[in-house]
């Protein structure tokens, strides 16, 4: 039928039925007040970027540049390439301490994160009272500040006046009468794994328990229904529930530990002999003591490549195992 014999009823009735177009959303305009969270955090950003950001990317220029005593005075450091790097990769005592600070790392993660498990595994069974008072000694232990902790075992572990000697002799350990304990390479580098294991281990143990108590307690009645050991049930239930969290705490003290300075500086400087000299206490050796800033600078520089390349390490692997689980 033509549209225009169409009756007034039957158009009104198609013009209804036809359908309405949805009515268009104006943006609305961003209100001033959205911009003033970031307004005001971003002095703070702005603070952490230069203290964090400046330091590295200095170095990393000091690293190709010739920058001694002269140069630090009088300015116009020349650039050299890779001279530096060159020179530094090129001296077997670089590797000798590369290896040392490796052993280093590995000795004091894995005695860490041992104990930390143990502590906190150990906590969950306390009562309240008890559990309590070991936390708050953690946490203690937790606040010490580091020179004071490492003054601490300077003076456990003097010759004449120390507690371990007195109470070594008094077990009947007579050879341990005056004895120098930081004379010895093996038993300082003993000292100050001692020293920052024992800083460590508390933040470690409560994160730890922290994860334990967000295992529901019916996994763990279930496999005690079943026969499981203390060992299989940790090995079966606890681990891989908490593993994303074993990982980051062993990379968080991966990073710390590698990174430790002013522990082994202020009982040994390195010593004796370099038994304790690991990658930045070398690099400041040879900045300060030799005024080689450019080779300390490319130190500091592969000891952050060193360093991101054992994490990256880590993490993949377990990725890996998070893979393989799923």
């Amino acid at each position: 039928m033509p549209a225009a014999s169409q009756t007034p009823t039957r158009r009104r009735a198609h013009e209804q039925d036809a359908p309405v177009p949805a009515p268009r959303l104006r943006a609305r305009p961003r209100r001033p007040t959205a911009l003033w969270p970031y307004l005001l955090i971003a002095p703070t950003l702005a603070g952490t970027a230069y203290l964090l950001l400046y330091p590295l990317i200095r170095s990393v220029v000091i690293s190709f540049q010739h920058f001694r005593t002269g140069e630090l005075i009088r300015g116009g450091a020349a650039l050299v390439g890779l001279d530096n790097y060159r020179e530094v990769l090129g001296s077997p005592e670089f590797w000798a301490v590369v290896r040392r600070t490796l052993v280093w790392t590995a000795v004091n993660v894995v005695l860490i994160m041992v104990i930390s498990t143990a502590v906190a595994l150990m906590i969950t069974r306390l009562r309240r009272r008890m559990r309590l008072a070991v936390m708050s000694g953690l946490v203690l232990t937790w606040a010490t500040p580091v020179l004071a902790a490492t003054t601490i075992f300077q003076w456990l572990f003097q010759s004449r006046l120390g507690v371990v000697n007195w109470l070594l002799v008094t077990l009947g350990f007579e050879s341990f009468r005056d004895y120098t304990w930081f004379a010895d390479g093996t038993s300082t580098f003993v000292i100050l794994v001692a020293l920052v294991v024992w800083q460590s281990v508390p933040f470690a143990a409560l994160t730890l328990y922290a994860g334990l108590t967000t295992i529901p307690a019916e996994l763990y009645e279930a496999a005690r229904i079943d026969g499981a050991t203390g060992r299989q049930v940790f090995a079966d239930v606890t681990f891989p529930i908490l593993r994303p969290l074993f990982g980051l705490i062993a990379s968080l003290e991966v990073i710390w530990v590698f990174k430790c300075f002013a522990q082994i500086w202020a009982i040994s400087r390195g010593g004796p002999g370099g038994a304790t000299t690991t990658l930045p206490v070398y690099a400041f050796q040879v900045a300060q003591s030799l005024h080689k800033y450019d080779l300390g600078s490319a130190i500091s520089t592969l000891t952050v490549l060193i360093l991101v390349a054992v994490l990256i390490t880590h993490l993949r692997r377990m990725l890996k195992h998070e893979g393989e689980q799923l």
